[in-house]
């Protein structure tokens, strides 16, 4: 497996484990904190998604 695909599947789990915590979270906190969590894991989810394009386009094998 080349490293290009191992980096993207990282970032990939590390997506979904993001996301099902946020879910988690906004469903279990108080109102306040559960949008704060849930914000800031949209951040981080956005910013692995363009981390993620940049990676297909510019990594080399």
């Amino acid at each position: 497996m080349s490293k290009k695909k191992i980096i993207i599947r990282i970032l990939l789990i590390l997506i979904g484990l993001i996301a099902a915590a946020s879910i988690y979270f906004y469903f279990t906190l108080p109102e306040w904190k559960a949008f704060y969590i849930a914000s800031s894991g949209v951040v981080l989810i956005l910013n692995l998604v363009f981390a993620l394009f940049f990676i297909n386009r510019n990594f080399k094998n």
